[in-house]
């Protein structure tokens, strides 16, 4: 008798669960999707976007072309940089390339600019979010207005050390560079993405809705000092346009 009623009240609790189950299902096939910054890639960004590379490199003249010059002081800082990490950096980790490579750059370059509230951000949390989808997670490096927090995102780096699946750091940048534009309501952004010892510049118009192209720079080796006084002098040329931006 006893089993009986146990086995009815099991069957009841089943069926209870089922309906739970069925109805959490539902609910999550009505849910907007979420994309992590981090782990996008190129599939999905195109699912949500109509985006496309551009080859012309012209775009990069004034950037790339610009007239700064650098002091002894600095070149012999961009050198130390090579001999000290250079050999390694193939074998860093992301935290070793970030901390031993990448901050000590940024940091001379001084994105701190506290007078002008303009700062640098690492691992800044970050979303855009419309009525299709939401893009979100932390970008590797912002300068953005705003010293306690970030008011409005000007350039980001992706930094990057292949070892996963969700690895390509272009798609990843493409999509907080998009969330910027869109967050900030802009037509056109700069950004980079490091991968190893590689650093690549890009350029992300906006065409409509939805609707943007991308410009991707040739290869800076930050390992040959040519090309990191390049890198140094395209960050620098960066802050200098924020600088000119937000002066007026």
């Amino acid at each position: 008798m006893n089993s009986a009623i146990e086995l009815k009240q099991l069957k009841k609790e089943i069926k209870a669960l089922k309906k739970q189950i069925a109805i959490l299902t539902e609910k999550n096939e009505d849910k907007i999707p979420v994309y992590q910054y981090s782990k996008i890639r190129d599939v999905e960004l195109k699912k949500l976007f109509k985006i496309e590379k551009k080859l012309s490199t012209t775009v990069f003249n004034n950037w790339f072309n610009n007239e700064i010059c650098l002091n002894e002081e600095v070149i012999n800082f961009l050198q130390k940089l090579i001999e000290q990490h250079g050999n390694l950096i193939g074998d860093y980790n992301e935290e070793d390339l970030k901390i031993y490579h990448i901050a000590p750059l940024l940091s001379k370059v001084n994105f701190f600019l506290k007078d002008k509230e303009i700062r640098g951000f690492y691992e800044l949390p970050m979303s855009y979010t419309t009525e299709q989808f939401i893009l979100n997670g932390n970008a590797d490096f912002v300068v953005s207005e705003g010293l306690i927090e970030s008011k409005k995102p000007y350039f980001f780096i992706q930094k990057f050390k292949r070892h996963e699946e969700y690895g390509n750091p272009r798609p990843q940048l493409l999509a907080e560079l998009i969330s910027a534009v869109e967050l900030n309501e802009w037509i056109f952004i700069k950004g980079a993405y490091i991968a190893g010892s590689n650093w690549y510049f890009v350029i992300l118009e906006k065409l409509a809705l939805h609707k943007y192209q991308y410009f991707i720079s040739q290869q800076f080796n930050s390992t040959k000092i040519e090309d990191l006084k390049s890198i140094y002098k395209n960050l620098l040329y960066v802050k200098n346009e924020i600088l000119a931006a937000i002066t007026g």
